[in-house]
């Protein structure tokens, strides 16, 4: 892939740059600003090799209608802020405000199109459809800059599309991203343990199957943990589980002990009888949760045990939380892997998405980790080897 400074002589050139700016808000307030944090360097290399800046990005899913619910607005001024310099943004993605914003540009200046989301052509199926969205992108700008991490697994227009129409260069949040990446899939120091949690292990049981050949130990937690438990013949309670994914997680766990891969789960549960942030927590067995109760975080005891296995590791990634991370009683054994990972002496990776939100409200900085991902979807697809087509398409060259 090239980098930005492989597209040449930038100065009064419309660089048009892909980021992924889709953060949390409460409201019209941002409540972790994180991925606008993470694509300031490349705005700000632009902007000093004197290009006329045009961020493309999406917040939410607005599903192709314009929805002043997700508009960019917020995110504008919040990088209005960090860049120190106002980020104009259009009232729409490529129609008359849009092209009077870009004409509008100097130098160094730097403005925002509305979520491209809006757009129809952006998430089509049809390459038609994207590709003429893609054209009315092109025709706005001269160059192209791949620095949304979080979205290089799409094929939509402003990803896949727009870099075939364009000179392009990955940005240096996306060439970060791949750098560590590779470090995860070819030739990790060893011990190499991942960690999983979040929701639902239909999400991660592809990556699953392919950590099994590369990992040395997976790390379960979450409420994806109560399927692996149930596949191992344990009551869950009300917990969550996926009974349809019992007999895949049970293949997955044979799999491991043939290849001599240790799957750790936890030993202790804390549930409540309801899932609310003020139910009473308890501390039972995981092969004893009682069937009036939901279990909401690993125990204590298992908490200690996963921070150690992480800690004597020398390459970790981590993705989903161990528990309900934003309530305070079901906070523990996400905390415990976040600390787990501060104190690993190789390459410790906090994997995106709900785990980065998770890390930051726990009052953990992103300077104690060698990396905080973007992306978390892209992170997992790329574990799984799968091929990412905002990636591929980089590589591929111009069209």
């Amino acid at each position: 892939m090239k980098s930005v400074s492989d597209l040449g002589d930038l100065h009064g050139r419309r660089a048009l740059i892909r980021c992924d700016l889709n953060v949390p808000l409460d409201g019209q307030t941002i409540t972790d600003d994180g991925r606008i944090r993470a694509s300031l360097p490349t705005l700000k290399q632009l902007r000093d090799a004197g290009a006329k800046t045009i961020v493309l990005a999406h917040l939410g899913r607005p599903k192709g209608q314009v929805n002043p619910k997700y508009s960019l607005a917020p995110v504008a001024a919040r990088l209005s802020e960090l860049l120190g310099t106002e980020v104009r943004l259009a009232k729409d993605v490529v129609g008359a405000s849009a092209k009077e914003t870009v004409s509008d540009l100097a130098e160094g200046d730097v403005a925002m199109l509305e979520n491209v989301r809006y757009e129809p052509g952006e998430e089509s199926k049809d390459d038609a459809e994207r590709g003429a969205l893609a054209d009315a992108y092109a025709a706005l700008g001269d160059v192209f800059v791949s620095d949304g991490f979080g979205v290089v697994h799409r094929k939509q227009a402003s990803v896949y599309d727009l870099a075939k129409r364009l000179p392009n260069a990955a940005g240096s949040l996306v060439k970060a991203e791949v750098e560590v990446l590779e470090q995860l899939t070819t030739n990790p120091k060893r011990p190499y343990v991942v960690v999983l949690g979040g929701a639902k292990v239909s999400d991660k049981l592809a990556v699953i199957a392919n950590l099994i050949k590369t990992a040395d130990k997976l790390v379960i937690g979450g409420g994806m943990v109560f399927t692996f438990l149930a596949a191992q013949g344990f009551e869950v309670g009300k917990s969550l589980l996926e009974r349809d994914q019992i007999e895949a997680v049970r293949g997955y766990l044979n799999d491991a002990a043939a290849s001599g891969i240790q799957i750790v789960l936890p030993f202790d549960i804390v549930v409540a009888p309801e899932f609310a942030a003020d139910a009473p927590p308890t501390v039972v067995p995981a092969d004893a949760i009682p069937k009036d109760q939901v279990g909401l975080d690993i125990g204590p005891e298992s908490s200690r045990v996963f921070a150690s296995v992480i800690r004597s590791a020398k390459t970790v990634f981590w993705n989903g939380p161990m528990g309900v991370a934003e309530w305070a009683p079901f906070a523990g054994g996400t905390k415990a892997v976040a600390q787990g990972l501060t104190e690993v002496t190789g390459l410790s990776v906090v994997g995106g998405g709900d785990s980065a939100a998770a890390v930051r409200d726990l009052g953990f900085a992103d300077s104690d980790f060698d990396h905080i991902s973007t992306g978390g979807g892209a992170s997992l697809e790329y574990l799984e080897g799968k091929t990412l087509p905002g990636l591929a398409v980089l590589n591929e060259g111009q069209q």
